[in-house]
């Protein structure tokens, strides 16, 4: 594939939060022009705004993804997990000779089976040679509690985290690329981990945390309570205002890993309940002391 950015046409496939996101962090810190940033999407409503902003040069419907793939040389995947492997499937003879995929979805396991399967398929249908395309999957971690195109602005990548799962057939040289291209959007840390590894900490530190969040304010039905708000209530449950189609998805996509986790987690909710019921002070003081130094320890990774 080409290695000087300006000169590829990148396409992203799902105009929404985070595709709307890219689309602006390519634009204005990637020097990728307008002429050369396309968007394929089911919402015409957004294609238009980001054509009419300026942000995208061509827009495709979704019935049209194959004209838009058969002209990129690299694809972003901004749609949910579930419908990747049915997108790869539908478009497998699409994309461009050489392009370069990569996804951004919260799971990964199930994505690089799809990545793995459509690269097979490029390399027999290729005629015996190099057909040269490359699916590298990955999770960017940013975002925001409101979806949508017109909320992507809330997206702000600076300083972030960056996860990178690679599969066997990927080229270390594309790799690199998209380790580049992601630094250059503004992230600041890219961690590279087995698709296996990527979901078990990621139902930790996103899922179970939306978990507890959703559980939090299921459990209180007074609506007026944030009179009493001092910051805890807000900073625990800015998440719950999530996109609930997306979250189910990935909650019952990881089912396995994120059940462990709610397992831990209730472990340890019910050792502190018990430590609080019976008066045990010192256990307690004791054991919040052990949760900041932890805490502390974690913020200087």
């Amino acid at each position: 594939m080409q290695k000087n950015i300006s000169d590829c046409n990148i396409g992203i496939a799902g105009l929404g939060l985070m595709g709307g996101a890219i689309a602006a962090a390519l634009r204005e810190k990637c020097g990728v022009t307008q002429q050369r940033l396309f968007a394929c999407d089911r919402d015409n409503d957004s294609l238009n705004t980001a054509m009419q902003a300026g942000l995208t040069g061509k827009s495709f419907e979704a019935s049209r993804a194959g004209e838009m793939l058969s002209l990129c040389d690299i694809v972003f995947l901004c749609l949910n997990p579930s419908s990747i492997p049915g997108f790869l499937e539908q478009w497998k003879d699409s994309f461009k000779r050489g392009c370069l995929i990569t996804d951004i979805a919260g799971t990964k396991e199930s994505i690089a089976a799809a990545a793995r399967e459509f690269c097979k398929y490029r390399e027999s249908a290729s005629g015996g040679y190099d057909d040269n395309i490359d699916f590298i999957p990955g999770h960017p971690m940013a975002g925001a509690e409101k979806s949508g195109f017109s909320n992507s602005a809330l997206c702000n990548f600076n300083g972030k985290n960056y996860i990178l799962t690679p599969i066997a057939p990927n080229k270390p040289e594309n790799i690199e690329f998209i380790k580049q291209l992601i630094y250059q959007m503004g992230f600041s840390r890219i961690t590279q981990v087995t698709p296996a590894e990527h979901d078990r900490k990621i139902a930790f530190t996103s899922q179970l945390c939306h978990v507890i969040a959703a559980a939090l304010i299921d459990c209180e039905s007074d609506t007026e309570i944030t009179r009493f708000g001092g910051g805890s209530f807000e900073d625990l449950t800015r998440i719950a205002m999530l996109n609930a189609p997306m979250w189910t998805e990935l909650f019952i996509e990881n089912r396995v890993s994120l059940m462990d986790r709610i397992d831990q987690f209730e472990k340890s909710l019910n050792d502190l309940k018990a430590m609080i019921g019976r008066s045990q002070a010192v256990e307690l003081e004791n054991r919040l002391a052990l949760v900041k130094e932890r805490r502390i320890r974690m913020s200087k990774r």
